[in-house]
């Protein structure tokens, strides 16, 4: 048997992407190599890299490429080892395969090297596709330039600031005793047992440059901060206030329309107690909705490219986006490109979440050591003068630019009971904690059934589901159409059960079939074809021509103006709005759904459903992401008790070199 005839069987049998072998075959065309098996080797490096990617590595080291990567892809241990011996004799050791690769004509060394447009670069110890190198050094050039150094003063990068263009940057940083004097306003609450308040912090350390990232786990107050951080920039703006353009922004429609409501109480409740000193209503309204980062980016059928880029530039001066940690590398890349050098950008996540489904983990790459805070004595001195708060001694350091622009959240407000006990002890890789909470069940907040059948999941689910079916059975009767869709619409996001995987018997797609059908048998839910009322569905493609985006979830209700039609309602910022169910082509049934589409939203009771076998998909970050998208119950389904210690243990570690261009 061949190399790639070895390498097709693997495809064949969903070990490898199939694309996996095309590009491996398109890569070795593009020049001669000498012997096949000098082209075997360079196919082997690009099997592998192709297959990274889809899992969501941005490059391959080549240490790994060097040793047998078995356990990286999932493979049993002789698999690899059968894959190369077809390929031939290969470079001992990653000096040898460095030594190899850069000798390839279809490789870029870089630095040094003469560029042609070589399809993979060598960077660093890393073999890259060169999109991703392309965009790991825009990102990490972006991020130098944004963040400030010791003295708070604007570090250069690849990109000139607009002080070299003639325009004052906005986020030259005001005097310390003006921030004070309005945090101090602004921050009312008094923190527990004295400790630092990292909220007044973070909002402190923003106003420093060009870029802030502020972390933390459910409860912790991102939202709440941002808030106040809002208010904080347009009242040291001063008579300019008016003037200061600010845009909300979110990976998926339902992270954003929560961002914009967050921040909008929150406002409104500022402006009660600030008696009128800021207006602050009116900014908000003139602030707008928050939009999806497609939407804002100016995405376009036919291209990658987006509408705004380094050309034609996002007209922001503040830019805050939510859920970072599901923002991608190509995303984070094409956004820092189109964001004017004066503009702010303030980056909100949870750094322990999942990352995003394609390749990066720019969040968690920004965020890794950001418990240990890092911070250096101009630091804690401006925080000092501006918030009145004392770093502890704990976090002091000096760990360089970023650290001192980037703030972890440590006190959850709302996650201090069992769920938010079951949450911290995953994120700790303590599994005999994890399996403690979930035994005690205390007060009913957390509930494990260990040895799952499939019938206990069809039961929670009729459960769950019942109240927003009833609801929907009742019909708008005298109530507005729009407003009793906005109901149903909030009653459905009461219960959500959650997957790890996507097939099998406990993934998403036979889950939402038999629970579709467990409802119909118990009189909840009429099905007549694809399309039928209280079909909750999930978009799965954008689609600009209708106003959806993937991981857009809407109710089927009827169409009040025409009985006999079927449209799909939305929950956009409080409001609804509709597409006629025909038009949307992309769509799947969303009873279930897998963890990685949960990002963004939380559910009153939230079920985890875990498979029978372990896998590498199966690790901590998934198990925690489950865990915190409930807000007041949260139960586990495991056919297999013994998955759950060994997800608890696993760490998922996206390979990337932005850490690296960022140290």
């Amino acid at each position: 048997m061949s190399f790639y005839e070895h390498a097709d069987m693997l495809a064949e049998g969903g070990m490898l992407r199939r694309l996996g072998p095309v590009f491996a075959r398109f890569v070795t065309s593009l020049a001669p190599l000498g012997s096949p098996a000098a082209g075997n080797a360079l196919a082997l490096a690009c099997l592998l890299l192709s297959e990274l990617e889809g899992r969501g590595h941005s490059c391959l080291q080549l240490s790994a490429l060097a040793d047998d990567p078995s356990a990286m892809l999932g493979w049993s241990e002789d698999d690899w080892p059968g894959l190369c011996a077809e390929a031939g004799p290969l470079p001992q050791g990653a000096a040898a395969w460095h030594a190899y690769l850069q000798d390839c004509p279809q490789v870029l060394a870089w630095p040094g090297g003469a560029d042609s447009g070589q399809p993979l670069v060598l960077a660093g110890g890393r073999l890259y596709l060169r999109r991703y190198w392309s965009d790991e050094n825009t990102v990490a050039d972006a991020v130098r330039a944004r963040t400030s150094d010791s003295e708070g003063e604007p570090k250069r990068g690849r990109t000139p600031f607009s002080l070299e263009k003639g325009v004052r940057p906005l986020f030259g940083s005001p005097s310390p005793a003006l921030v004070r004097h309005w945090l101090d306003r602004l921050f009312t609450h008094a923190t527990r047992e004295g400790g630092a308040d990292w909220q007044k912090i973070a909002c402190a350390v923003a106003t420093r440059g060009g870029l802030a990232v502020i972390t933390g786990g459910p409860g912790t107050g991102k939202t709440y901060t941002v808030a106040r951080l809002l208010a904080l920039l347009f009242a040291v703006e001063g008579e300019r206030a008016g003037q200061l353009r600010v845009a909300l922004a979110a990976p998926t429609g339902k992270a954003a329309a929560r961002l914009k409501q967050a921040i909008d109480d929150a406002l409104e409740k500022l402006s009660d107690s600030l008696e009128g000193a800021l207006p602050l209503r009116e900014l908000a309204e003139r602030m707008g909705g928050a939009r999806t980062l497609h939407s804002l980016l100016g995405a376009r059928p036919d291209t990658r490219a987006f509408r705004h880029n380094a050309g034609n530039q996002l007209d922001v001066d503040v830019l805050i986006v939510d859920e970072a940690s599901m923002v991608h590398l190509e995303m984070m890349a094409a956004l820092l490109d189109a964001l004017p050098d004066g503009a702010r950008l303030v980056l909100l996540g949870d750094k322990d979440q999942l990352a995003s489904v394609e390749a990066g983990s720019v969040l968690g790459d920004l965020c890794f050591d950001a418990q240990a805070g890092g911070y250096g004595a101009a630091t804690a001195a401006f925080v000092e003068a501006a918030s009145g708060q004392v770093i502890p001694p704990e976090f002091l350091g000096n760990a360089g630019a970023l650290a001192q622009q980037t703030v972890m959240l440590r006190q959850s407000r709302r996650f201090g009971g069992p769920i938010g006990q079951l949450a911290q002890a995953v994120n700790n890789g303590d599994a005999e904690a994890a399996r403690a909470v979930l035994r005690a069940g205390r007060d009913g907040q957390v509930a494990w059934n260990e040895a799952a059948q499939q019938e206990d999941m069809l039961r929670l689910a009729a459960e769950g589901y019942r109240p927003f079916l009833q609801l929907l059975r009742q019909g708008a009767a005298a109530q507005e159409h729009d407003a009793w869709a906005a109901s149903v619409l909030q009653a459905f996001e009461g219960f959500r059960l959650l997957c790890a995987v996507r097939e099998g018997e406990w993934g998403v797609s036979g889950l939402n079939e038999s629970i579709a059908q467990r409802l119909e048998e118990q009189g909840l839910l009429k099905r007549r074809g694809e399309w039928y009322v209280g079909r909750p569905v999930m978009i799965t493609r954008n689609d600009y021509a209708t106003g959806v985006y993937n991981g857009d979830i809407g109710l089927v209700l009827p169409d009040p103006e025409r009985p006999a039609s079927l449209r799909v309602y939305f929950s956009d910022g409080g409001q609804v709005r509709s597409v006629l169910a025909t038009r949307l082509r992309h769509v799947e049934t969303a009873f279930a759904m897998t963890v990685h589409k949960s990002q963004g939203s939380e559910f009153s009771h939230t079920v985890l459903v875990l498979p029978r076998e372990a896998s590498s998909v199966l690790a901590r970050e998934l198990v925690y992401t489950g865990i915190t998208r409930a807000r007041q119950r949260f139960t586990l389904l495991t056919p297999n008790p013994g998955v759950l210690p060994e997800a608890i243990r696993r760490r998922t570690e996206r390979t990337s070199g932005l850490r690296s261009l960022l140290a």
